[in-house]
């Protein structure tokens, strides 16, 4: 577009008063659809005929050399077509997100109890299944590595370690009026995803495949499917309505999954399905990062930390998947909601004989921001002061404020703008009425021996943007028909957070008319090319931005035939609820389309959006990499049963900046979702390997995600009133991950209920997931510790 094209643009994009589409508490697109079960998922697809079945054999040792595989009987087995192996693969043998180091079939060495080894085709999915279970196969066993402290003593790792320093933290460390060592892990989390990993590969003519995948990454998929058949992209086609749910474990990892059906398509010339099982998904797949922390800190009599140093160290699997980022990332949000002056910290992704863990809502952020929290209620307990007195103390400076001692610059460079942790804190500390709670629950405590109280209120400043600049950018495409309806299509993924909807309102908004006028259709790589992940919580912010770029062009075109009809600039013609309007003289829409299409208008457009400002330097660790930041609190109240371990939330309130939002019914969703799915990972989602290296915990049965009994019985959301000083879509902020980091509250209103065991006096070892076993671990070592004092 022209300079005068996008002054005219920007013109327009101001509704009249009075109306608007944006904004709105809209259901989801598909609400109805899911509720009365119409809603089509990769399985729910109608199956072509001669479509067949695929399964995955699996590696049932972590380390280890295929001395010799005998598959007769899996091949004699009633049902199977063909068994495939690497030999079988007509492309390159890898699915590695970043780096090759990720095989679709493992060839002479198994790395993980769960790596697949073989592919078998049958006539049902059951057929395959029995089928992957009859090989016998001759293992050399390697010694595995199964823990991060255990990769990082044996200085086994999938990439070269990270560095960061800011200021000089070993002379402040040293300066510093108090210190405090020590350790902190922190588990990792099953994606849990209602709809498990699928793929339904159909070979087309020639050398053509189209692929049905259940994925955040159509793109991605596109690529190495490409690979492994040894095929041009254009070749490829990788189709997504929509997803049962991704949270990062569809990122990168359905790559797999798309990969074996797809060879399986093309060796034997019919559709072929690929759906894991929950047990097989789980023993595969990767899961969200476990931490590792050793830290040493320096802080003054007020709390206020001067020097900050740790080591973290992740649990990273075999390969190295999306380590490298995930761990940026943890770095990136060490500092939550507070100023660092002088830090160093050492980032380690360890090399493990177990699944290679992948992208997880939060992508690292989670990890390396509850570091910091346990860091300050440590800190505040030492003092015997209230934990957010202490919080307070560390916020980010106001974010206008300039010179040495602005405390608003962030230990990776890039300045906190539209800081308003302070003015939200102090909001919900008063909503929530945290004071007059604290003194109720001291009483409470005093007058309880075996139950126990515990309240916490944690910050959460979380950044937005890929941080990898060339990943922000998006198109889309938007259709007008001569009826009046518009069609887009964008290169974002639904997996149930909203995003059509969001993107639909938006298109809505900038054509003037009411949202069911306008309808997404699936993700397709032959529509929208070379998209980014629907990850990073830039779904709406990069595909809303894109899609409105696209509606606005049509409208500019719109506005041109409306001003002739009404004989008015183009400039006093303005759209909404379905009308081309100027002054007293209006025209409804579709008839507006109708003569420009009689005109020979073009009715449909592309748009592109790429984020600006933000910039990366990987070997320095500096650099904007954030267009904007998110910020948010919670104040959780729970009580321990201090006999069994048992605890319950009681209350929690929470308070998320979501700027100017597109949808607040949605984004409210996201908040209680995000809340409700970090408390699982911080409390009773334990991810559990035997000595051999076998995951235990691969089914409902043994992995316990939160149900409806463990939320509590108050949940009070709330957002909080801002627009984003960032050019965001409509001034509006992401809500997919940074809500997952507000359950600190609970985890650490458990620590603040154990420690109420020892009168406060003793920092409770609470490892995280915070399981009754945890607690009952930690609630032994405060009673020791205080019976010492």
């Amino acid at each position: 577009m022209n300079k005068q094209t996008e002054e005219f643009m920007s013109r327009l994009a101001l509704p009249p008063k009075g109306w608007a589409e944006v904004g709105k508490p809209h259901p989801h697109e598909s609400a109805q659809l899911h509720v009365t079960g119409e809603a089509t998922y990769t399985d729910d697809i109608v199956e072509l005929q001669g479509t067949l079945h695929a399964a995955l054999g699996l590696s049932q040792k972590a380390h280890a050399k295929i001395r010799d595989i005998d598959l007769s009987k899996v091949k004699a087995s009633p049902g199977v077509v063909a068994v495939l192996t690497a030999a079988d693969i007509p492309g390159e043998n890898q699915c590695g997100a970043i780096i090759k180091d990720d095989p679709v079939l493992a060839d002479g060495l198994v790395q993980y109890v769960g790596q697949p080894i073989f592919i078998v085709v049958a006539d049902s999915h059951d057929n395959a299944r029995r089928g992957a279970r009859c090989a016998v196969i001759d293992y050399e066993e390697l010694e595995p590595i199964l823990t991060p402290r255990a990769a990082h003593a044996a200085q086994s790792y999938v990439l070269p370690p990270m560095h960061l320093t800011r200021g000089a933290p070993a002379a402040a460390l040293a300066q510093a009026p108090h210190k405090l060592k020590g350790q902190f892990d922190v588990g990792g989390q099953e994606q849990f995803y209602l709809e498990g990993q699928i793929s339904y590969a159909i070979p087309k003519e020639g050398r053509g495949m189209h692929v049905y995948c259940s994925t955040q990454h159509p793109s991605e998929m596109q690529h190495h499917i490409a690979h492994v058949l040894h095929v041009a992209s254009h070749d490829v086609l990788v189709e997504c309505r929509r997803m049962g749910g991704g949270f990062g474990g569809k990122e990168s990892q359905s790559a797999l999954w798309a990969c074996a059906a797809a060879v399986a398509a093309v060796r034997l010339r019919r559709p072929v399905k690929l759906r894991a099982d929950r047990d097989d998904d789980m023993i595969v797949t990767g899961k969200r990062h476990c931490f590792a922390y050793d830290y040493e800190i320096g802080y003054d009599d007020n709390g206020r930390i001067v020097a900050a140093r740790v080591d973290m160290v992740s649990r990273a699997g075999f390969s190295a998947d999306l380590s490298g980022p995930v761990a940026t990332r943890a770095v990136c949000h060490f500092d939550n909601a507070y100023y660092l002056s002088d830090v160093e910290i050492h980032a380690m992704c360890g090399k493990t004989n177990t699944q290679s863990n992948t992208a997880f809502r939060g992508f690292g952020g989670p990890q390396g921001a509850i570091a910091i929290e346990y860091i300050i209620d440590e800190i505040a307990r030492n003092l015997g002061k209230d934990a957010l007195e202490v919080r307070r103390a560390n916020f980010y400076g106001k974010s206008d404020a300039d010179g040495p001692d602005a405390r608003n610059t962030t230990h990776y460079g890039q300045k906190v703008e539209d800081n308003v942790i302070h003015a939200l804190v102090d909001e919900l500390e008063r909503t929530s009425d945290y004071q007059a709670r604290r003194q109720a629950i001291a009483a409470f405590n005093a007058g309880n021996e075996v139950l126990k109280k515990g309240l916490a209120l944690t910050p959460v400043k979380f950044g937005i943007s890929f941080n990898v600049p060339h990943l922000n950018q998006a198109g889309s495409l938007v259709h007008v028909y001569t009826d009046g309806s518009v069609l887009v299509n964008h290169g974002g993924t639904e997996m149930g957070q909203g995003l059509n909807t969001k993107v639909a309102q938006v298109v809505a908004n900038a054509l003037g008319l009411p949202l069911e006028r306008v309808r997404c259709t699936a993700t397709d790589t032959s529509k929208i090319a070379n998209t980014s992940a629907t990850a990073a919580s830039t779904g709406s912010d990069l595909n809303g931005k894109a899609a409105q770029d696209a509606a606005l062009q049509i409208r500019a075109r719109l506005a041109q035939v409306a001003a002739k009809r009404f004989n008015v600039e183009v400039a006093d013609v303005r759209f909404a609820d379905g009308l081309a309007i100027a002054g007293e003289q209006s025209l409804a829409f579709p008839d507006l389309v109708m003569q420009a299409y009689l005109q020979r208008v073009q009715l449909w457009s592309d748009g592109f959006y790429s984020t600006p400002r933000v910039h990366w330097d990987s070997k320095t660790m500096n650099g904007h990499p954030f267009f904007y930041y998110a910020y948010g609190a919670a104040v959780a109240e729970v009580v321990i049963d201090t006999l069994t371990g048992e605890w319950k939330l009681l209350q929690a309130d929470l308070l998320y900046d979501a700027g100017e939002s597109l949808n607040p019914a949605i984004d409210i969703g996201q908040v209680e979702g995000g809340f409700i799915q970090g408390m699982g990972w911080l409390t009773t989602e334990e991810l559990w390997w035997n000595k051999d290296g076998k995951l235990m915990t691969h089914a409902p049965s043994t992995y316990k995600i939160p149900a409806i009994s463990d939320c509590p019985a108050q949940l009070r959301t709330a957002l909080f009133k801002n627009s984003n000083v960032s050019d965001t879509i409509h001034r509006s902020k992401a809500t997919g991950e940074p809500p997952l980091l507000l359950p600190f509250s609970v985890f650490l209103a458990i620590r603040d209920a154990v420690s109420a065991v020892g009168g406060h006096r003793v920092n409770p070892p609470l490892r995280a997931p915070a399981t009754s076993e945890a607690i009952l671990d930690a609630v032994d070592a405060v009673r020791a510790a205080a019976a010492t004092q």
